[in-house]
């Protein structure tokens, strides 16, 4: 499964760089696909390409949130989560909305970095 961040947060930012897939963004800050990825575009499929430097809404305009689309668990990178190994106040949890297997893990991490 994805990581979450709770309301918890503190905006400390520690959780941030941590993140081997550029998949944490500080509060309001808008992401794109390809930071910290090799995607230079993503096929949603229907005919929905989005350029991997086009910028998407925040998640939360308020706490440092994951994008639970490019979350890896830090599978193939780490043995455990690193935001949730540095975070000072435990509130980088599995996000029980977005669960998922090892191997789709892998194979999100190898898409992300064209592996």
């Amino acid at each position: 499964m994805a990581i979450m961040i709770t309301d918890e947060c503190i905006n400390c930012g520690a959780c941030e760089p941590e993140c081997p897939n550029t998949a944490i963004y500080e509060g309001g800050v808008e992401w794109t696909w390809g930071d910290g990825t090799s995607l230079d575009e993503v096929d949603f499929g229907e005919g929905t390409v989005v350029s991997g430097k086009e910028k998407q809404s925040p998640v939360s305009d308020e706490f440092y949130y994951i994008v639970s689309d490019k979350c890896t668990e830090c599978v193939g990178f780490h043995e455990e989560p690193q935001c949730a190994a540095v975070c000072p106040v435990d509130c980088c949890v599995p996000d029980p909305d977005n669960e998922e297997e090892e191997d789709t893990l892998l194979a999100k991490k190898a898409w992300m970095h064209g592996e």
